[in-house]
């Protein structure tokens, strides 16, 4: 039996559990699941009378159980074959939704329960969405903001998001929110669509407090993309909810440098950092990949590199500055897997952040920045069961979350496999 909507108790058994708030992991844990959340944590066995004996149990010892992962940046239309968004966008709006489809499904099948979309054509993720809510399907569970608001040709203006001007951004939050975006996601600086500059800010000041003004005012969490330190200032001054990538460029070459006092900024204010790492580390795997590679494709490979490693380094400063931050993979984009996110995990723990902050930002701390820990994000009692196991113990190994043996989104179970060791 598996637990299910409407089932009665269930216990999963594991050597330890992580629960995703930062404590200490319960040895020899018990988890309780009934009628689809957690109704018990406990250490060697459940209370005596609290479940009948005959209650079904699922044997997980040799791993650990977890909260569901959180990827909070992925974007569902994209393909991460290595696409670029301007191929991407040229198919019609049905291929992005079932494109959309088939990564939630991937996603839950790899023990991602919940991801946010930042950023996807007109209201095909919207669509999915739903048909979701509607129960015609099952996958990672969505948060979406739709349209990403940028300036006239600015980054993925194809989307269908551009706006200028204090009235026209005031505008286009309000239509964002009538579709049924969660947040809202604005482009700080240019990106990787061609002809935009995401070494400078896009927006002026006065149009970037007036989106925040009015997504606030919407009971939205305003999101900038931010890739170079004036649109980080920017974003803070105006006052943001999130940054995403809070990356330092200076020119159009990729060349970043590191500042110290935008740093500071973002960790007075508190304001939350995704740093997609898993774009540099996959972009590099697949053109390392390919053999005798031409001059400008051995440079092209010399340039991600670089971005990379300072990518890392700028990482590990926002850390020590006091920057808190969340796990998000940009999934989709260029060679990023819907998949990814035990890669994104690997690399904030080598950027310099101990495994239990990772796991934190990938399930408790995410939960509560994409408004979703009320739900999710942690194994407490009165949460949906979003559960996970995976073998061995993640604290001593983050790899060990790229083979997930157990996935439970809200008290069912979509993949049963048997932990490692085990005897039929």
């Amino acid at each position: 039996m598996t637990p299910g909507h409407g089932a009665g108790p269930v216990l999963i058994r594991a050597d330890r559990l992580i629960d995703g708030t930062g404590a200490a992991p319960v040895p020899d844990a018990v988890l309780l699941v009934d009628e689809g959340r957690v109704a018990g944590v406990f250490r060697g066995q459940a209370p005596e009378g609290l479940v009948s004996p005959n209650a079904p149990v699922l044997d997980y010892r040799g791993c650990t159980l977890l909260p569901g992962l959180i990827d909070a940046h992925v974007h569902l239309n994209l393909p991460g074959d290595g696409s670029t968004l301007e191929q991407a966008v040229q198919e019609a709006d049905g291929v992005l939704v079932a494109t959309a489809t088939f990564a939630v499904t991937r996603a839950l099948a790899a023990g991602i329960t919940t991801v946010r979309d930042m950023g996807a054509a007109r209201s095909t993720v919207f669509q999915v969405r739903r048909a979701m809510e509607l129960g015609h399907g099952h996958g990672a569970r969505i948060v979406a903001g739709g349209q990403p608001i940028t300036i006239t040709g600015g980054h993925t203006w194809y989307l269908g998001g551009e706006a200028d001007g204090v009235d026209g951004v005031r505008r286009k939050v309000r239509e964002m929110a009538r579709l049924g975006a969660d947040f809202i996601k604005v482009m700080a600086s240019g990106g990787g669509t061609v002809g935009t500059m995401s070494w400078l800010p896009a927006f002026r000041r006065d149009e970037l407090a007036a989106l925040v003004e009015e997504a606030h005012r919407m009971d939205r969490k305003a999101v900038a993309h931010c890739l170079c330190a004036a649109s980080i200032d920017d974003a803070v001054e105006a006052g943001v909810d999130q940054i995403e990538h809070a990356n330092f460029l200076v020119d159009p070459a990729g060349h970043q440098e590191f500042v110290p006092a935008t740093a500071e900024k973002v960790a007075r204010a508190g304001v939350p950092v995704t740093g997609t790492l898993a774009v540099g580390g996959t972009m590099l795997k697949a053109l390392s990949a390919k053999p005798d590679r031409t001059a400008p494709e051995q440079a092209l490979l010399d340039r991600w590199r670089r971005m990379h490693d300072q990518n890392m380094a700028h990482f590990r400063k926002l850390h020590e500055a006091g920057v808190k931050h969340v796990a998000g993979t940009d999934a989709g984009w260029r060679f990023t897997p819907i998949e990814g996110l035990p890669l994104e995990m690997e690399l904030m723990g080598e950027a310099g952040l101990p495994a239990m902050d990772v796991l934190v930002a990938a399930t408790g701390r995410a939960a509560a920045v994409i408004e979703v820990g009320d739900r999710v994000g942690t194994l407490v009692p009165g949460k949906l069961a979003d559960v996970i196991a995976v073998p061995g113990n993640p604290l001593d190994d983050l790899g060990c979350l790229r083979d997930v043996r157990l996935v439970v989104q809200g008290g069912a179970v979509h993949v049963a496999r048997p932990p490692l060791g085990h005897r039929d």
